[in-house]
């Protein structure tokens, strides 16, 4: 029973902290919903596109800056896909870190501060690369 109850906490953690939050803002016209595996990242704008969208997402750190960023474009790529654009054109990549909690215990401070991963991009539906 002991080791069912660790595995449930352990299960419920790592979902609360794998998660990625976004917004979309529609601009133009919605397509057909799309696999997310279909949407591509561009940095550079393909030939011809039409934007449907404006999207963002954002996830805390948790672990690595890493899985936080694969987190971030997985949200951009799923929110993209939805509103039927093949194509995600990136505006802007960053972090932001915000106010930490702190406390003493035993002669010593321990601090701590949110780092969060942020994107930004136009949902495109991209004609010719």
């Amino acid at each position: 029973m002991r080791t069912v109850k660790l595995l449930s906490l352990t299960l419920i953690i790592i979902f609360l902290f794998s998660c990625a939050t976004g917004s979309t803002i529609i601009t133009g016209a919605i397509r057909q919903a799309i696999d997310p595996n279909e949407v591509k990242i561009y940095i550079e704008p393909p030939l011809q596109y039409e934007t449907i969208g404006l999207i963002e997402a954002s996830s805390d750190v948790e672990f690595t800056m890493q899985a936080a960023q694969d987190r971030v474009i997985n949200e951009l790529k799923t929110r993209a896909a939805k509103i039927g654009a093949n194509g995600v054109l990136l505006i802007s990549t960053g972090s932001e870190t915000s106010g930490g909690t702190g406390f003493y215990s035993g002669g010593f401070f321990y601090s701590s501060s949110n780092t969060k991963i942020i994107a930004q991009g136009r949902a495109i539906f991209v004609i010719q690369e």
